[in-house]
């Protein structure tokens, strides 16, 4: 069965190779890039569902290829990298990544962080097709889960799958104080490889996103998780 169509970008033909073997064994359509600027062409030239991106590459790494593909998608992304430093993966996550895997990695690891990355986007255009679906407003703050659509001030935001329904979650219960495991179970479904830094680089991208526009409602409950101000 049809999986969905990925894009993998890497300047290691062999990684590209096992990557490509892994994924399509599962039933997704794989294209190949062999660096930052052969990935961008191929994206504008025909969007994916999900890409898993090198960070280090030559002529234009991975995060600025992140960069650039987030000025104008919220296409999942799935950052590969052999630097396995806290830091570096922080960075890929605030700059718009959905995941992070060190190399060397196991295939079935990535075909299991793809799979989880991939449910929750389709969970969340479910429920935008959803008769149950709702508006929620709060403190400057508008979500419209039909049409997967968040405004600050007025201002619409762009935020990718993992954002929107972390933010979603804070929204539905202002006030209440979500651990970090809460936001995992409602907002990372199935995905069990989700850290507490994780959680931590997606709302801290959330905060910036709605600081831009004079709004800062998410407050930090030291040793316990995150809540929306009343």
């Amino acid at each position: 069965m049809q999986q969905g169509e990925i894009l993998v970008v890497d300047d290691d033909p062999h990684l590209r190779e096992v990557v490509t073997y892994a994924l399509t064994r599962e039933g997704f359509t794989v294209h190949e890039a062999e660096n930052g600027v052969a990935a961008l062409e191929r994206f504008d030239a025909a969007p994916v569902d999900l890409i898993v991106l090198d960070v280090l590459m030559p002529e234009m790494d991975g995060l600025e290829v992140c960069r650039r593909i987030r000025a104008n998608s919220n296409v999942p992304i799935v950052f590969l990298s052999s630097r396995g430093e806290e830091i570096d993966k922080v960075l890929g996550l605030e700059l718009g990544g959905d995941d992070y895997v060190a190399k060397p990695f196991s295939p079935r690891e990535l075909v299991s962080r793809v799979k989880a990355v991939l449910r929750r986007t389709r969970g969340a255009e479910a429920a935008a097709t959803s008769s149950d679906s709702a508006e929620m407003n709060h403190a400057g703050l508008r979500i419209d889960t039909t049409e997967h659509r968040v405004w600050a001030n007025g201002t619409e935001l762009q935020l990718t799958v993992t954002e929107f329904r972390l933010l979603s979650v804070l929204m539905g219960r202002p006030g209440r104080v979500y651990t970090r495991e809460d936001l995992v179970e409602h907002a990372y479904p199935g995905n069990h490889h989700v850290s507490d830094r994780t959680v931590d680089s997606h709302v801290r991208r959330i905060r910036q996103k709605l600081r831009d526009q004079r709004l800062d409602p998410i407050e930090t409950v030291h040793g316990l998780g995150f809540r929306l101000r009343k």
